[in-house]
């Protein structure tokens, strides 16, 4: 997966709480088990009517947002079923961060295996984020994954935490296989000892 080092980019506003996981990406495109392509529906029925054309008020379809990179979310956001769809529509669209005041256990992991960051902040902290990212698209923010910071337009800057396991995958672009194949060559060698010392197994 891409890695995740300093990001900079629009932030849109999101502040309902409660975004699930159908929200985000509806059930009738579940049938993929492609990666690409979901962008399109992320947030399908909030973006579109029932017979396609856009919703103007959504967030997402407004100009200063159709390019946003961060969203910056009201509580509890990716409750609801489990479903890894909901992280690859996200990052399909263009999203490589999240930030909320909580998110639900099973949508946060998935974030990190897909290369999206999700940010806990305090609902303070989270309103002065809300307040810039309305400012629209001339209001970028920047997200320094090393650091662990984020910047708001006006420079004011807020620390998070984040896993140290974690950061080290985003940083250098690691999933569970990349994981496996850092190990790459000290598997090569236990295979290579197993067969010399069992060579009928």
């Amino acid at each position: 997966m891409d890695k995740f080092t300093t990001l900079t980019g629009i932030a849109a506003p999101m502040p309902l709480v409660n975004i699930d996981t159908d929200m985000i990406i509806p059930k009738q495109f579940l049938k993929t088990i492609q990666r690409s392509g979901l962008g399109k529906n992320l947030f399908d029925e909030m973006r579109y009517t029932q017979d396609g054309a856009e919703i103007p008020d959504f967030v997402l379809n407004q100009p200063a947002y159709r390019k946003a990179e961060i969203i910056i979310a009201g509580d509890n956001f990716g409750c609801g079923s489990s479903r890894e769809h909901a992280p690859w529509a996200l990052l399909d669209f263009g999203i490589r961060c999240v930030i909320s005041t909580s998110f639900a256990d099973i949508f946060y992991n998935n974030c990190f295996k897909n290369g999206i960051l999700p940010i806990v902040l305090p609902q303070d902290v989270v309103d002065v984020l809300m307040a810039d990212a309305r400012k629209g698209a001339n209001a970028r923010m920047t997200v320094d994954l090393q650091a662990q910071t984020v910047t708001t337009s006006d420079g004011q800057r807020f620390g998070f935490d984040v896993d140290s396991h974690r950061k080290h995958c985003l940083l250098n672009g690691l999933d569970d296989i990349g994981l496996t194949l850092e190990k790459a060559a000290a598997i090569d060698s236990f295979e290579a000892k197993t067969a010399a010392l069992r060579p009928w197994a």
